[in-house]
């Protein structure tokens, strides 16, 4: 039997929800060539995508924002993350080349938030890479890339940073990479490690780059603040056998500690770039370069979670005709009774908030930090309904309720996180998987116009705001 308890939300610890510009906004006001990366794949495989959805029209953000604004505010929101489309942004990526138009959308999108009580958090990339420069210069595989993303930057803060005090550099920085030249999931599906790489380095490198011009114009002065949303996996080894550990050590170096050692403590791990070397995918760098990546690392960073990793030790020898991957050192587990959400296929584990939270108490110097994602997508909610509309999404509620608690027992024991944020404010477009899974507080109604309607659980999340109370099972009664 669960014996119910009251968590009191800590002073300053604030509720938020999050999104982005390509998985909302829609191509409304996009001038020819303005594709990003993620509009170049639509196109190139619009089959692939769930239903045919894609990022042509998404939720309409860019016309009903005023709308969807006021619908944060029912829910409860105290601050919104979203990004800037630096494809819409600008119309020349190369001599940046402002688009006025959606400079003043942002602006008043920024007005629209701030009016009504919800703080901007904005980001400058999340997967939104021009597609012209991923097609002339091999996207973050080129130093250019990184030049031009810096002068966007730039421009970007110069305009918006008098009134938005918390920037992040990058969305989930390792995704693309991994995807595309790593595991060749999608589009162009090149698998090709070096590249992989090379990718990842100079996106550490992009961000540092914006820290420096952040804090040398001055944007970091009344308060403002700059971090980057990275999405480490929590990873846990099949047992406490050394080569098991050594297997979850090795899987951690290669997709948490990549960007959270540079980010918080200004190093890339010297074992990683020595594996690298030794297997002849190292990326290019220079002891400049490493020098600005030392002197510019955040201020505050955003993490998402919302699944464990599990790994072992490789049962079966590397195919040695194949490129090195990470996974020479690993292998996936599943553990036998996991609780699961059977439509995204993801293991359910709340207390990987607490274990994160301390591993950045102890290894991190407790910086400032904050739950940037976490949620359930679940696929055909419309089924869930009641008589008035509304999807009853309970599970949803659970889910929020248990992950956030053991994040507030967390912070009780000393873990600086200063918010929690949902992923996601409204039902939204993702890669691929298009409208399949839902994961918004509100629905928005493919059916009817793209509609929006407040599923139970953003009723809930409003009174979890208004309250600052969460009722969740008593931990005396668990993990015993």
């Amino acid at each position: 039997m669960n014996i119910l308890r009251k968590y009191k939300l800590p002073e300053g610890f604030f509720l938020g929800a999050a999104a982005s510009a390509w998985q909302t906004e829609g191509w409304s006001g996009k001038k020819d060539g303005q594709d990003s990366y993620m509009d170049l794949w639509y196109k190139e495989t619009p089959e692939l995508w769930h239903e045919g959805y894609g990022p042509t029209v998404a939720t309409d953000f860019y016309n009903r924002y005023k709308e969807d604004v006021k619908l944060m505010k029912e829910v409860g929101l105290e601050a919104y993350r979203t990004s800037i489309d630096w494809s819409r942004f600008l119309t020349n990526y190369e001599t940046i080349e402002v688009n006025e138009e959606a400079a003043d959308y942002y602006n008043k999108l920024i007005d629209e938030m701030i009016n009504n009580g919800i703080e901007p958090m904005l980001c400058l990339e999340h997967y939104e890479l021009p597609a012209e420069l991923f097609k002339k210069y091999g996207g973050w595989g080129s130093k250019k890339v990184v030049e031009l993303y810096i002068k966007y930057a730039e421009e970007v803060f110069k305009r918006y940073s008098h009134k938005v005090k918390k920037w992040f550099t990058f969305n989930e920085p390792i995704v693309i990479q991994t995807r595309v030249f790593l595991d060749s999931l999608r589009y162009p599906f090149i698998q090709d490690t070096k590249i992989a790489m090379q990718w990842n380095y100079n996106k550490i490198l992009a961000s540092a780059g914006a820290i420096k011009v952040f804090k040398e114009g001055g944007h970091s002065k009344d308060g403002g603040e700059i971090g980057i949303i990275l999405n480490p996996d929590v990873c846990y080894p099949r047992s406490s056998a050394p080569h098991d550990k050594e297997a979850a050590e090795k899987f951690d170096l290669f997709f948490n500690r990549i960007f959270l050692d540079p980010s918080v403590k200004g190093t890339i791990p010297e074992e990683l770039i020595d594996i690298l070397k030794e297997n002849n995918c190292c990326f290019e760098y220079t002891e400049e370069e490493l020098k600005i990546i030392k002197e510019n690392t955040v201020d505050i960073l955003g993490i998402n979670l919302y699944a464990p990793t599990r790994v072992k030790a490789r049962e079966n020898a590397w195919n040695p005709r194949t490129p090195f991957h990470p996974a020479y050192y690993y292998d996936k587990y599943e553990l036998q009774g996991r609780k699961m959400n059977p439509y995204r296929g993801w293991e359910i584990y709340p207390k990987l908030m607490y274990d994160f939270s301390m591993r950045m108490k102890e290894e991190y110097g407790n910086i400032p930090w904050f739950i940037a994602e976490n949620g359930m997508g679940v696929e055909k909610e419309d089924l869930n309904k009641n008589s008035e509309g509304i999807i009853q999404d309970d599970y949803r509620i659970e889910f929020i309720s248990e992950h956030l608690k053991w994040l507030l027992k967390a912070v009780e024991e000393g873990a600086n996180c200063r918010g929690y944020m949902l992923w996601a404010f409204t039902d939204n477009v993702s890669p691929q998987n298009a409208f399949k899974n839902r994961y918004g507080l509100v629905e928005i109604d493919l059916k009817d116009n793209r509609n929006r309607r407040i599923k139970k659980s953003g009723h809930w999340y409003k009174k979890l705001s208004d309250s600052r109370e969460l009722e969740a099972t008593d931990f005396t009664f668990e993990y015993k």
